[in-house]
């Protein structure tokens, strides 16, 4: 009790944001402990605040596994500011030592995209996601000049992650044998629909063309036989 006392509040919250600042992330009670250049002990900053979470959170810093809804929000917005659009599942994998769990967000708001929603994100449902995915599919497929693969979209995706992962084209036609056939079929009807004037110019020179050569043709057989 003596050793807890030689710390003021503000030393213990001071504390706990510069072990935050050197990980780079809200610490656990076990990071925390594990930091050399941390002084007190972890139970010395529970037993003052009642919990861990709740001297986290006194000092500006955000729970990790226990955070309340509008603490889960503020992170989603804070990770849509940084990456400049909005967050998708795999940037939380990504970042799973530092921000919470795509499953906490689930048992928070019922889905991912709900939370998204929540936090005032633009997120289109199904249809508009489907049609979004057939019109990139089209331009993938100008860029091919044939109808792209699995692996086609895979490695456009790698290069521009603002396109759907082509797992979840998969499971937007269905997300069963035969799905991205599917999706082809439609990218076709794009390509077809989205291109219906090139055709339609190029066809009339050629019956012309090919009236003129006949229509030459037949005179010199009749100059030919008249002779």
């Amino acid at each position: 009790m003596a050793r807890s006392q030689r710390y003021t509040d503000e030393m213990l919250l001071e504390e706990l944001r510069g072990c935050a600042k050197r990980l780079g992330r809200s610490p656990t009670m076990r990071e925390f402990s594990l930091d050399a250049r941390a002084k007190p002990h972890p139970q010395t900053i529970v037993a003052r605040f009642g919990s861990w979470n709740g001297a986290k959170r006194r000092a500006g810093l955000v729970a990790r596994r226990f955070a309340t809804r509008e603490e889960l929000l503020l992170q989603l917005r804070e990770l849509g500011a940084e990456l400049g659009r909005t967050p998708t599942g795999a940037d939380l994998d990504r970042r799973r030592r530092s921000m919470p769990s795509k499953s906490l967000y689930w048992q928070t708001f019922g889905s991912f995209r709900s939370a998204l929603r929540a936090a005032g994100f633009n997120v289109p449902r199904a249809k508009e996601r489907s049609e979004r995915a057939v019109e990139e599919g089209v331009r993938l497929a100008t860029s091919l000049r044939r109808l792209p693969s699995f692996e086609d979209w895979a490695r456009e995706r790698a290069r521009n992650p603002r396109l759907p992962s082509e797992w979840k084209v998969y499971r937007l036609f269905g997300g069963r044998t035969g799905a991205w056939a599917a999706f082809l079929r439609k990218v076709e009807r794009g390509l077809a629909s989205g291109q219906p004037r090139e055709p339609q110019r190029a066809r009339p020179a050629k019956p012309k063309a090919r009236g003129r050569s006949d229509a030459l043709r037949a005179r010199a057989r009749r100059g030919g036989a008249s002779r």
